[in-house]
């Protein structure tokens, strides 16, 4: 569970560190275009460390029932999302816009729990809150945020939707290969966006700055998202959404350290905040008897007590190791997460 955590606070902590470096660039690049190209650096930055690491191209290991929730994602978070957020930019002041951002851990956990079922006590809901409450104050409006509508705002609501429908998606394929399927998002998600602001007449920036902003995609989206896919696993949706969410209490604090940004009451409230919903999380307790179905899925295992099979091949005994395997029905009570092996009604 502690390595999870560790996953998608890494995930916070790589996304929201790349906002400052993405502040950076937006002087010399459109929106449309910046976004494109951070997208492009994770897609192919993760395929190139794929092929390193496979030593060459490997499938992707995904079962056909899994890539309807793959392209699903995708589609929301790496297409629609984007798209809506940009729109609703246009519309809609900067500290408006951040705050609705906030929106996006909300509706990801009241869709892990209403639609998909994932467990949740009042531990885990007021660790949330707690965590979403320091963001709205590190955002919180503190001057003149000019004239909005109501279309803006609705805008920025429907990306956040869309990124809320995505990590829920995520989740169904968590189990697979991480860096596949954060390369297949980043790699759709900048064409989509690169061609878009080419067909609204941006223009490709020096190579120095389109090399730079691409490698700030791949460690700010592309690595951040391998990490937080390995969250998925262990955690479920909504505790790594929340997680997740301390990304802009990160982003401040790079901003503070490196590019000497004035610290405010407001940064220590968040910050206060923030760390007790983390602690809420670390400190929950979950263990009751439950019963494990018929489950068959490839991710890699060590023999612990979810995995007892026996192997068709033949095996050096070297663990971790990942091949497709199947679960047989199993009750017992251990304490637990919304993991890929736990995903049972209460």
């Amino acid at each position: 569970m502690h390595r999870s955590v560790l996953f998608a606070l890494l995930a916070a902590a790589l996304f929201g560190a790349s906002t400052p470096f993405a502040k950076l660039l937006i002087g010399e690049l459109s929106p449309i275009l910046l976004g494109g190209l951070l997208y492009l650096g994770s897609g192919i930055g993760l395929a190139l460390l794929r092929l390193v690491r496979d030593r060459g191209w490997t499938p992707s290991g995904l079962a056909t029932a899994e890539w309807p929730w793959l392209l699903g994602a995708i589609f929301f978070g790496g297409v629609l999302g984007p798209v809506a957020l940009l729109f609703g930019l246009r519309y809609t002041s900067g500290s408006t816009a951040s705050l609705l951002l906030n929106l996006e851990a909300v509706l990801t956990a009241v869709i892990a729990w209403v639609v998909f079922k994932e467990n949740a006590d009042r531990r885990i809901v007021l660790g949330m809150l707690a965590i979403v409450a320091g963001g709205v104050v590190l955002s919180w409006p503190t001057g003149d945020s000019g004239a909005t509508n109501w279309v803006g705002p609705l805008a920025v609501a429907a990306a956040c939707l869309c990124w809320a429908i995505d990590n829920n998606l995520t989740r169904r394929v968590s189990a697979s290969d991480a860096l596949f399927i954060a390369g297949s998002k980043g790699a759709i998600a900048g064409t989509v966006n690169c061609l878009l602001a080419l067909s609204l007449g941006a223009t490709l920036p020096a190579w120095d700055t389109t090399l730079a902003t691409m490698a700030v995609g791949l460690f700010g989206y592309g690595i951040s998202l391998v990490m937080f896919v390995l969250a998925l696993r262990g955690l479920g949706t909504a505790r790594t959404g929340a997680y997740f969410s301390t990304a802009p209490f990160i982003g401040a604090a790079v901003a503070l350290l490196l590019l000497g940004e004035a610290t405010s009451p407001a940064f220590w409230l968040a910050s206060a905040l923030m760390g007790w919903g983390v602690w809420l999380h670390l400190t929950e307790r979950h263990e009751h008897e439950h019963t494990h179905e018929v489950l068959e899925h490839s991710h890699p295992h060590v023999h612990d007590e979810h995995h007892r099979h026996a192997h068709d091949f033949d095996w050096d005994g070297s663990e971790p190791h990942e091949h497709r395997h199947r679960h047989a029905v199993l009750t017992h009570k251990h304490p637990h997460f919304p993991d890929i092996h736990h995903r049972h009604a209460h």
